[in-house]
């Protein structure tokens, strides 16, 4: 090969690199930029919420509505703040075992159900029929089985967040394509190994879900308990303060639910980006 021939190859290699480094790097520059704007956008709709509410609440008793100015009052006093702390620590344990609870009896529920054909069509219909029930209608039951303490409150946040992670892992399990598990078949993978390098991955999208709407669900219940049953942690100061008519008390309270259920929901989005990166989502 001739040195001018050379040259140009070596032209041609340095402009194709030019060319995937400029991409990358405008590939980098627009994901950072996507990151920022939604960012942006989070933060501005917080603002344009808390400006909206106290506009409202400046038309309106603050026995009605509580100007946001009143409700953050409440976390400066470390008084309340120490209160607060030690009744959300005693709710996140009945929160963090019903929860797994329901994850540990669900999950595993609905990957056999959703894939055995037969099972589905035994099950699904008391599934959908026990689905329909709000799980507040079983207070009185589990009154009478378990009380009106930790057993019961334990009791309704599974119910709470049962059935739905179930319904959705049954409908991954459902979804994962009969020619992935032909493939694995046709290369002997035993059972349990379609089950554990095909069907288990598939499922992955699904899980994530089950657990975002699952974990929601748990907090609802995790609240609702302690306002049905004998009043404890949250729900007692939600009901002394709705007793005393101090509605800033109460959506403080309702603040620091929403918190949760916003840092939960973060935790399992950033858990899933991590863990999925192979998965694109629409």
């Amino acid at each position: 090969m001739s040195t001018s021939e050379q040259s140009i190859n070596a032209g041609r290699s340095g402009a194709a690199l030019g060319h995937v480094g400029s991409a990358r790097g405008t590939g980098w520059t627009s994901a950072t930029s996507f990151l920022l704007r939604n960012r942006l956008l989070s933060v501005l709709s917080v603002v344009v919420g808390l400006a909206l509410w106290q506009l409202l609440a400046g038309h309106v008793s603050h026995f009605i509505l509580p100007a946001p100015t009143a409700v953050f009052d409440r976390f400066s006093d470390p008084a309340w703040l120490a209160r607060l702390w030690r009744a959300l620590t005693s709710s996140f344990v009945q929160l963090g075992l019903g929860f797994a609870l329901s994850l540990v009896v669900a999950v595993p529920l609905g990957v056999i159900i959703g894939r055995s054909p037969t099972l589905t069509r035994m099950f699904e219909p008391l599934i959908t029929a026990l689905y329909a029930i709000p799980p507040v209608a079983f207070v009185p039951f589990l009154i009478i089985w378990f009380g009106l303490f930790l057993e019961a409150r334990i009791a309704l946040v599974f119910l709470m967040s049962f059935f739905d992670i179930l319904v959705i892992v049954m409908a991954g399990a459902r979804d994962v394509r009969k020619s992935l598990v032909d493939v694995g078949r046709s290369f002997g993978a035993s059972h349990r190994q379609r089950l554990r390098l095909i069907v288990l991955p598939a499922l992955l999208p699904f899980f994530f879900a089950a657990l975002r709407v699952g974990s929601a669900r748990a907090i609802n219940g995790m609240i609702t308990a302690e306002l049905f049953f004998a009043a404890v942690n949250l729900g007692a100061i939600m009901k002394r303060a709705t007793q005393n008519f101090d509605s800033a008390t109460v959506l403080s309270v309702v603040l620091v639910i929403c918190v949760l259920g916003l840092l939960a929901q973060t935790v399992i989005n950033m858990l899933e980006s991590r863990l999925l990166r192979w998965h694109v989502r629409a």
